[in-house]
């Protein structure tokens, strides 16, 4: 005859914070400790392509600036093709295709430094409008959370995305807009990301 097994209770999470810079972006917490730090900046002068900034905010319930998110990003090149990474993450072709940031301390801001991408293939067979896939952790958040960001220029091409028309309404839509500016003659792209509240962003579960 079997034993019952004693009730086991829940085992405790953690969230991502507060030392998430330290062991993911340590060089804007100070600390000199890799050989190679992780880069905003995916693109070079060789890069072919728009050369963007993506910009913006990470919001919380109450709409202040989080000044501890970390903020990843995945995306295709101009041609909407994805790049396979090297072994040590970094890449040293004209185009990486992966960055990583920590929001500013001061300003709450984070920015990439990168190319507009292309119309990627859906697993559907469905082009994809162009996009970029963003990934968020930070204090108070237990798994990462995943979004992306979809561009104000391509209103056709995202009328058409497979993943935008699973947003049944419009103004939830638009939380994955990213805006086209121009600064000092830069294109720019902002695109602030709301947690909580009124005007949450639309996150994914992946």
């Amino acid at each position: 005859m079997m034993t019952p097994l004693p009730y086991l209770k829940e085992t405790v999470s953690q969230t991502a914070g507060p030392y998430v810079h330290i062991g993911l972006v340590p060089q804007q917490a100070g600390f000199d400790i890799f050989e190679k730090n992780f880069s905003n900046i995916l693109a070079t002068s060789e890069t072919k392509g728009e050369k963007i900034v993506l910009e913006g905010r990470i919001i919380d319930g109450q709409g202040a600036p989080v000044y501890d998110a970390l903020v990843e990003i995945w995306q295709a090149d101009a041609e909407g093709n994805y790049v396979q990474p090297p072994k040590d993450g970094f890449g040293a072709g004209a185009f990486r295709g992966w960055g990583r940031v920590g929001t500013d301390f001061g300003t709450g801001i984070y920015r990439f430094e990168t190319v507009k991408p292309g119309s990627v293939m859906g697993r559907s067979g469905r082009l994809m409008a162009p996009h970029i896939n963003i990934w968020i952790v930070a204090r108070g958040i237990n798994i990462g959370l995943h979004t992306r960001a979809y561009f104000s220029d391509e209103v056709e091409r995202n009328n058409a995305d497979p993943v935008l028309k699973l947003v049944e309404h419009a103004e939830r839509r638009k939380t994955l807009i990213a805006v086209r500016e121009e600064r000092d003659g830069q294109v720019l792209y902002r695109f602030n990301i709301r947690l909580q509240g009124d005007g949450e962003t639309v996150f994914f579960d992946l």
